[in-house]
């Protein structure tokens, strides 16, 4: 018996941890990151106005780096300003059955704004694991710095750029807000560049980057629903409703948050339950999700309206607490809530 009660005190306090799920970034965050480029050969169209074909600019393996500042709305959507700076040694000019070795480098940076979607759902699966794909537009500038034969010399021109980003977030357990990310991004210069008498096709760029992202005010993740004692009687509880299929706050919903906030300032308490539901309108696995995104909201806004983290304990159980028992597929308000209880 004591065996049995020792085990079930120990899965009680290490299911929360196995069970963490990722946050919905809401709110301001910064990225960094670093990794390798590829260049596919670049084409010369032309030199000194005479088109020429099948010469192509050859370079070995670079490096890149980004950094981006962005804003997340709650909703899995994500938008960021980007810089970003590429450099890749040439290796050789290949002309038709021929090849012939340049020095230099192409250094290639500028402005990107990108707009990613993160995979939250995705937690039933992976449970630490964000997919998320992104699409960007901007401008960069092509440094050339080419030696060959003698004549040497640096010229930079311009060019539209576009970018295609797939990638993954992997949150960091021991620091709400922080995740490990890594990236594929295809980046490519639309039309042609003129570097004095010589002109450039396009440039396609393959990278691989290894990086971090740090949201601000982020509150501790939620972890998933598991059997619970029902709250004191005494214990203090403020309802927010949400929309339905929605995890933003209604400004009635921000309203309740401030009113949370305020009276934690005039009371005793060890801890706050920011408990998030949704209505059996949708499956289980998505309404699990749903949940843990409101709950997240409200901790969030918890926090920015000044209650500590650590005191906040987030759970999340999806359509499994009905305050309204209905049936499966069944649209409820008041059972898409975040229950706020002081304890």
């Amino acid at each position: 018996m004591k065996f049995r009660k020792a085990l079930l005190a120990t899965a009680m306090i290490t299911l929360p941890l196995a069970a963490a799920n990722a946050q919905p970034v809401s709110g301001p965050y910064v990225s960094l990151g670093g990794g390798l480029n590829i260049m596919q050969q670049e084409p010369i169209t032309s030199v000194n106005g005479f088109g020429v074909s099948g010469v192509n600019l050859q370079t070995n393996i670079g490096g890149t780096g980004v950094m981006a500042p962005g804003w997340g709305f709650g909703n899995n959507i994500r938008a960021e300003l980007e810089f970003d700076y590429r450099y890749n040694s040439l290796d050789k000019l290949t002309v038709p059955g021929a090849s012939l070795s340049v020095n230099g480098s192409e250094q290639k940076f500028g402005p990107m704004v990108n707009v990613l979607y993160d995979f939250n759902d995705f937690a039933a699966v992976a449970p630490s694991f964000v997919p998320y794909v992104g699409l960007g537009a901007g401008y960069q500038w092509a440094m050339e710095n080419v030696s060959f034969r003698g004549v040497s010399g640096t010229k930079t021109a311009g060019a539209f750029a576009y970018q295609a980003i797939l990638g993954a977030a992997i949150p960091v357990a021991a620091a709400p807000g922080l995740a490990v990310t890594v990236e594929y991004r295809f980046l490519g210069l639309a039309g042609d560049r003129s570097y004095g008498g010589t002109k450039l096709g396009n440039d396609f760029n393959h990278s691989v980057l290894i990086g971090v992202r740090y949201a601000f005010g982020a509150a501790p993740a939620p972890v998933a629903a598991m059997p619970m004692p029902m709250a004191d009687m005494g214990a203090k509880t403020f309802l927010v409703f949400f929309d339905w299929d929605k995890a933003d706050l209604t400004a009635r919903g921000e309203g309740i948050v401030r009113d949370a906030a305020a009276y934690s300032t005039k009371t005793q308490y060890t801890r706050i339950d920011v408990d998030g539901n949704a209505d059996t309108s949708g499956t289980p696995g998505y309404n699990q999700g749903l949940s843990e995104r409101r709950a997240h909201v409200v901790a969030a806004e918890l926090v920015r309206d000044g209650v500590p983290q650590n005191v906040i304990s987030m759970h999340a159980y999806g359509d499994t607490k009905l305050l309204v028992p209905t049936g499966p597929n069944t649209r409820e308000p008041q059972n898409r809530r975040v229950e706020i209880v002081f304890h």
